[in-house]
């Protein structure tokens, strides 16, 4: 039996967020075993909290979907942060965590009542190519007119990233097949003065409705595309999840040459895992 904790990321209020279960103490599972529970669980992401292997990190985090492992991604990060220190994990540096994943050495910090990670390198960068664009668009159900920009922003998940005229188009956008896009991520601006700065969207099959409620690597990808080209102010809030009944707040700040991405946590569900 080992500790098992359901908690939903980017945001202060139950069921409005975006849900990532987390099971603790987990070096003695196999990754076949890893695989089997994250299938079951059936959310968008499972995590599995082991202990680390470089001395510079506090844990170290394994990243399922209900389909295969992940090097990196957001919420996940998040979550499992928050779970560890709620479980009494005590971080070497008071100030920030460093976790180790697929993807290298994440740092952590504490902002508040919230927690941030700091963007991971890209995968992928640079501009979209024609063909590309117009399948993309095709999926989306959008005319090139309400294209301001786009790039690739892969920071693991394999994200195309577009950003639209506005945040009004962005919550009407009813895409149909992805083809052969498994991560598109559409972002738009909210007129000057309202309570948040941008509306974001993110379609991959692999999520449920086929679309993820709030995203952090998404988000930190943009976070550094946007703010990289002055689009953006060195520090917004985006909403994400308004289109399918959640309220996602991300947190994005530029500090030095890092982007920051954070958010609220809180926990849903505590317990046992008897695996």
């Amino acid at each position: 039996m080992r500790r098992f904790t359901q908690v939903d990321v980017f945001t202060d209020e139950l069921t409005f967020g975006n849900p990532v279960a987390v099971v603790h103490d987990a070096d003695d599972l196999t990754t076949q075993g890893m695989a089997d529970f994250a299938r079951w669980t059936n959310l968008s992401e499972t995590t599995f909290l082991i202990a680390s292997t470089d001395e510079r990190a506090d844990y170290q985090l394994r990243i399922f979907t209900t389909q295969t492992e992940l090097p990196f991604a957001g919420h996940p990060t998040l979550g499992s942060a928050h779970a560890w220190l709620e479980a009494g994990g005590i971080a070497k540096d008071p100030e920030s965590l460093v976790q180790q994943c697929g993807a290298g050495l994440v740092r952590i910090r504490r902002d508040g009542t919230r927690l941030a990670f700091a963007a991971p390198p890209l995968i992928r960068g640079g501009d979209v190519d024609a063909e590309d664009m117009t399948e993309i668009m095709a999926h989306l159900g959008i005319e090139p007119d309400v294209v301001v920009d786009a790039q690739w922003a892969d920071n693991g998940p394999g994200w195309v990233a577009l950003l639209l005229t506005d945040a009004e188009t962005v919550l009407a956008l009813q895409p149909t097949d992805s083809g052969r896009f498994s991560a598109v991520g559409v972002i738009g601006p909210y007129p000057p003065h309202s309570e948040v700065d941008f509306e974001v969207r993110a379609f991959a099959p692999r999520a449920p409705q086929g679309e993820d409620p709030v995203t952090g690597s998404l988000n930190a990808s943009l976070g550094q595309w946007l703010i990289g080209t002055q689009r953006a102010p060195s520090s917004y809030v985006a909403a994400q999840g308004t289109a399918i009944g959640r309220r996602g707040r991300v947190y994005v700040t530029q500090i030095g040459d890092d982007i920051w991405v954070g958010g609220n946590s809180v926990t849903g569900v505590t317990g046992m895992m008897h695996k």
